[in-house]
């Protein structure tokens, strides 16, 4: 959802200078699912939000395949009718399971579409769903070769990174204060999305006591295993508290925590490819092993690069602790890593993003 509020945040900032007519207002709807924090964090961006139904059909679960079913046949009519009463002059969506019913939805009424791809390989629904766009817009030049043979524009844009992370305004001293942690001491970030990762929180939660003895830790749980974690973190003892940071879920702390770190624990989401190459973090990833396998990709292209180290899901207990140990006792690697991950930043996406927006919304005639 970031790009999407990335792209938002820099649609108001250029608008004034893009407008047709001095008085032409910008509005904004997003439409989302009710399920996560789409809601929430759209309401914190102050935008207008549009309950869609989804959900997964590549699955075999007959009972859960008719109930996804139903629910993007619900998502389809509630799509349609929100294009029929809102009328938007384009539509932009980054993927998820909403983006069928509303890319569906828009090209039945003749929306143009910018579809924005933020992983290396774009997933069977990407794919099929690139056949309405108006334009796509992707994050790497290697992604092009994908969409061959479809009319849409190909835009080699980058990865939109939230603003407050390009400033570069906080120093690793204030974001480590923020936390009331020592600025002295190597730092640790670990996450793996809102609802967590487990194989993480669980492999983190057996190295935790020989990692604090030497560095600390902001761990962010996600909510699924916050109690869990919680229960663990009432076992350390005072010293190892003092270097532990235990959150379900960071908002705009998030900022704090990314200029925090020496090194990042994470998934392979795309916001690794956008927002670690704009701090130029180095990482070791730990691709969800789901089908399609873009988070494999996604943690290739950096480790290919030497921004990244991957540890496979399966190997995590015994591979998480000695790897940290390893690239946190060698300043050397860790700073080779972050130079070849900020050497892979696009800083001026989000403005290229919302240029292309802007321009499709004026000139195409719904």
């Amino acid at each position: 959802m970031y790009p999407i509020l990335t792209v938002a945040a820099a649609l108001e900032a250029i608008w004034p200078q893009h407008r047709p007519h001095p008085d032409e207002p910008l509005l904004m709807r997003y439409a989302g699912t009710l399920e996560g924090v789409e809601a929430d964090l759209a309401a914190r961006a102050g935008l207008d939000f549009s309950p869609i139904s989804a959900g997964q059909i590549r699955i075999r679960n007959p009972f859960k395949l008719a109930r996804n079913a139903w629910r993007m046949a619900r998502g389809s009519l509630q799509a349609h009718e929100l294009m029929r009463a809102w009328q938007p002059d384009v539509v932009f969506v980054t993927g998820g399971y909403v983006c069928g019913p509303v890319v569906w939805a828009a090209a039945r009424h003749h929306i143009p579409i910018l579809i924005y791809l933020p992983d290396v390989t774009p997933g069977l629904g990407v794919q099929r769903l690139a056949r309405h766009a108006t334009a796509i817009a992707i994050s790497f030049p290697e992604v092009a070769e994908h969409f061959q043979g479809y009319n849409a524009r190909i835009l080699d844009t980058g990865y939109p990174v939230r603003p407050e992370l390009r400033r570069r305004s906080m120093t690793k001293t204030q974001a480590r204060l923020t936390f009331h942690l020592s600025p002295q001491l190597p730092t640790l970030l670990v996450f793996g999305g809102s609802r967590g990762a487990r194989a993480i929180n669980q492999a983190l939660a057996a190295a935790l006591p020989h990692l604090l003895a030497t560095m600390q830790v902001i761990h962010i749980s996600g909510t699924l295993d916050f109690a869990a974690a919680q229960r663990r973190a009432a076992r350390l003892g005072p010293e190892q508290k003092q270097r532990y940071r235990l959150f379900a879920y960071l908002h705009d702390e998030m900022v704090a925590a990314l200029h925090a770190a020496d090194l990042v624990v994470a998934r392979a989401g795309a916001s690794t490819l956008g927002e670690f190459p704009a701090l130029g973090l180095p990482a070791i990833l730990v691709p969800l092993p789901i089908s399609g396998g873009h988070q494999r990709h996604n943690a290739r292209y950096l480790a290919d690069r030497g921004a990244a180290v991957i540890i496979e899901n399966d190997a995590m207990p015994t591979q998480l602790l000695p790897t940290i140990q390893h690239l946190m006792s060698d300043p050397h690697q860790l700073e080779a890593m972050g130079r070849a991950s900020a050497a892979l930043a696009r800083p001026r996406a989000a403005e290229t993003i919302a240029s292309a927006l802007i321009h499709l919304a004026t000139t195409s005639a719904p």
